[in-house]
């Protein structure tokens, strides 16, 4: 790759395009510049054939993966299945003994013993967990490529580098950056966390942590101006510190961002009535290991029924699976159209036949996505639902021979009723 200068003197095209702009038409200068970069032909090609390697690796990844997938679902359907037949629903003011080990389903309070706090701010609550969002004003490089195919098969790439100023959740490297300078972001010294309590109660069970996790309901927790003085008695930072519009700003002025300002809001997830599936195990809950081959531990918020949790889990399972379908049957389609790239890109010597040709690769990866993609699930349906997979077969089969044989039959009777439409006259 070689970088070319536009048309104007190679000292323009070095400038930012907005001091360029500013430099013809006197307008201010925007902070943003253009690059220009080209490839020939060969260097495409070359290109090219490495797109075919990764495009037959994806091909074969996906197949396996669509494979899988139907293996998942199968699995996950039958361990619910399983579970939804052995599920005992208990009550949870005892521990019966008699149901350890057993699957069980439970509904109830949540309490805790303490409550929830994050030291670096002094803020204080009651609840299941509560988690600290943090986001800083910070710079973003944004990148908009065009490219021209050239007569000889070459290909010019115009790239438009612009930066704004924006807050983001997480840490930007402006060391990555096409234009480092003047742009450089100051490290994120304060980050997001989530402060949940380490063990809970629910009646006479004990709740630990892995079934605390699955427990959600995070609502925003607004800050009021009454918490400042706490919250800047607790802070240790050299930043201004205010409240503004329930959150905590780190910074001189909260309408006029600075670099490197803060931004921290809150979510609290309060105690409340869940509803448990798990393996009881004395007084805790544990992943239930089906014989189908899946570990069952579901949560659920509100007093929810057993079998409407796992009808939940059931339709959840479904849409996974389409997902993934549909995921792979796309990933198998960018495949093709990396494994047939080079026809395009060797038909680019006339831009508008390459043009042509990758419209044609394009339906012909289209085709063989979905040829591959649904073979391979018909072939997973057969592996392993094999009576199923059979049945429907049969039941295309004879819907075929049915529509086989009315249509022979209304072919044969018109032939017969010519006749007689002829003596009638």
């Amino acid at each position: 790759m070689e970088f070319v200068a536009a048309s104007w003197p190679r000292s323009f095209a070095a400038m930012p395009c907005g001091l360029l702009a500013s430099f013809v038409s006197g307008e201010t200068m925007s902070d943003s510049f253009r690059e220009v970069t080209s490839v020939s032909w060969f260097g495409r090609i070359k290109r090219a054939v490495g797109g075919v390697i990764f495009g037959l690796l994806l091909i074969v990844l996906m197949v396996i993966g669509l494979f899988w997938n139907e293996g998942r679902a199968v699995q996950t359907a039958r361990s619910l299945a399983e579970g939804a037949g052995t599920v005992v629903s208990i009550n949870a003011d005892s521990v019966d003994a008699g149901n350890d080990g057993r699957l069980v389903h439970v509904s109830g309070p949540v309490t805790a013993d303490s409550g929830l706090s994050d030291p670096d701010f002094g803020i204080a609550a009651q609840g299941l967990r509560l988690s600290r969002s943090v986001e800083m004003y910070q710079w973003k490089e944004e990148s908009k490529p065009e490219t021209t195919k050239k007569l000889g098969g070459g290909e010019e790439t115009e790239t438009t580098y612009s930066y704004s100023k924006v807050w983001d959740d997480s840490q930007i490297d402006s060391s990555n950056f096409k234009k480092p300078d003047d742009h450089q972001n100051p490290p994120m010294a304060i980050q997001s966390r989530a402060f949940q309590i380490p063990e809970g109660k629910l009646a006479a069970f004990d709740l630990d942590t892995p079934v605390l996790d699955r427990i959600d309901g995070d609502k925003a927790y607004s800050l009021s101006a009454s918490q400042s003085a706490v919250i800047k008695a607790a802070h240790t930072g050299t930043k201004p510190l205010s409240i503004a519009d329930g959150k905590i700003y780190l910074g001189s002025d909260n309408t006029t961002p600075a670099l490197g300002d803060y931004r921290i809001g809150y979510e609290l997830a309060p105690l409340g009535v869940v509803s448990i599936v798990a393996r009881q195990t004395g007084s805790r809950f544990e992943p239930y290991q089906t014989q189908a081959g899946d570990a069952l531990l579901m949560v659920d918020a509100g007093n929810v029924p057993a079998d409407k949790m796992f009808a939940e889990a059931v339709s959840a399972n479904t849409l996974i699976t389409w997902l993934l379908r549909a995921a792979g049957l796309l990933l198998l389609t960018i495949g093709f159209v990396l494994f047939l790239g080079p026809i395009g890109v060797i038909l680019d010597v006339i831009p508008f036949l390459g043009s042509m040709a990758r419209m044609g690769t394009g339906i012909i990866a289209f085709f063989l996505a979905a040829l591959v993609g649904t073979t391979t699930i018909a072939i997973a349906w057969f592996w392993y639902r094999p009576v199923l997979a059979a049945g429907i077969l049969a039941a295309g089969v004879i819907a075929a021979a049915a529509v086989y044989y009315l249509g022979r039959s209304r072919k044969a009777a018109a032939p017969m009723a010519a006749p007689s439409a002829g003596a009638a006259t």
